[in-house]
């Protein structure tokens, strides 16, 4: 059975705000270590870079709750989320 788009996007946007969490996470432990390490100027950008995707993650949510939320059907395993670089 094929998806139609809204439902691509409904198992996707949860995939991806996930995986954008994991990076935050990421970026906020190497902001520590950088600046612990003495490159302060480094780690502040670091930091901006979780505040940005903050607000990409705010949008995302924006838009998966305007679809609805989540597909509770879909799963994260599904096939369409390993191709999410398909348009």
């Amino acid at each position: 059975m094929s998806m139609t788009d809204i439902e691509k996007l409904r198992a996707l946007l949860p995939h991806w705000l996930e995986h954008n969490a994991s990076h935050a996470d990421d970026y906020r432990a190497w902001s520590e270590r950088a600046r612990a390490a003495g490159a302060d100027h480094v780690a502040e950008h670091l930091v901006a870079a979780v505040e940005k995707l903050a607000g990409v993650n705010r949008d995302l949510q924006g838009a998966l709750e305007h679809l609805g939320g989540p597909d509770t059907a879909a799963s994260h395993d599904h096939p369409y989320v390993q191709q999410r670089h398909d348009p």
